[in-house]
């Protein structure tokens, strides 16, 4: 290598640290710093694979560093000097009143519980983003909703929550598309597994088990099998082993509130921006598989598939 293609690489390679760790301290903003981390190495690894020198894969992740720094999320917060929030249970609106409902196979939750799961989820956040939007327009505020994981990573038994939080959750992009010529900037907050008095009192859990069961029509507790569905609770449990610690949520949506560029999807909790990204970039049949180990570790299967034929 001749010395002067040599101090050409070094030079670029000072280029990369440099603007590669600008860009990681920028993406420090809340819950955007291992997603990030992700597409940077996705990044390096597809740029490798196009088989180019040395000099030129430094480059092209140099400029793209530039890219994503450019584009990333900005750290620096607007006064809040006479703005007012609203959080439902006026500058910004942070929709986060939600239901979980009871989980179950999507065959066995009654459609009561999909219709309330639609209302208060989806429903309630749409009445109440109408109601205040002409204020959000005039003040070019903000528009911060609570939506989940589940909205965007298929998980068994959350059949009716994760799709009211499905439709909350292109509701927002839709709004963020239609609202940015206003000046109104829109975000969508995704929590992974934090404890809260979502999954509702022990009591209140057993009353909802036997009034499905008691409604639940013969044929399916026969296909089923009542050990089958007794069993369906244990998710609701696992909330409880989660985090109570909902600081990472408070940043992002202290962050979505106040930050000249907020992001427009905030992945805050541990793993949740793993699982997205499995999501949005993995295969559908890895996806289905990773779930299905996660999902049947331990668990039982309904009585029809086990019995012998």
């Amino acid at each position: 290598m001749s010395m002067p293609f040599s101090e050409a690489v070094w030079l670029c390679l000072a280029v990369t640290a440099g603007v590669g760790g600008i860009a990681v301290c920028k993406y420090k903003s809340p819950g955007q710093l291992g997603s990030q981390a992700i597409c940077l190495a996705a990044l390096w690894g597809g740029i490798c694979l196009l088989r180019l020198s040395l000099f030129w894969i430094l480059l092209l992740f140099s400029l793209s560093c530039f890219l994503l720094y450019m584009c990333s999320p900005s750290r620096e917060l607007l006064p809040v000097d006479q703005k007012a929030i609203l959080v439902t249970g006026l500058w910004a609106v942070i929709n986060n009143a939600g239901i979980i409902g009871f989980p179950m196979d999507g065959e066995l939750i009654p459609m009561a519980d999909y219709k309330s799961c639609m209302a208060v989820n989806f429903f309630g956040a749409v009445e109440v983003t109408k109601t205040f939007l002409p204020l959000l327009r005039k003040s070019k505020g903000r528009l911060v909703n609570i939506s989940s994981m589940g909205g965007v990573f298929p998980m068994q038994q959350m059949a009716a929550y994760s799709s009211s939080k499905a439709a909350l959750t292109m509701f927002s992009s839709v709004m963020r598309q239609e609202l940015s010529k206003w000046g109104v900037k829109v975000s969508v907050i995704h929590p992974g597994g934090f404890r809260t008095n979502i999954a509702g009192t022990i009591e209140s859990r057993n009353q909802k088990e036997k009034l499905i069961l008691d409604h639940l029509p013969p044929e399916l507790q026969e296909d089923y099998g009542r050990d089958y569905i007794l069993q369906q609770k244990d998710f609701l449990r696992g909330i409880e082993l989660c985090s109570s610690d909902i600081t990472p949520v408070i940043r992002d949506v202290e962050h979505a509130v106040s930050a000249q560029s907020p992001s427009a999807f905030y992945a805050p909790g541990k793993l949740t921006s793993l699982f997205l990204n499995i999501a949005f970039f993995f295969p559908t049949s890895f996806l289905d598989y990773f779930e299905k180990k996660q999902n049947t570790q331990g668990k039982g299967v309904p009585r029809a598939l086990s019995t012998p034929k």
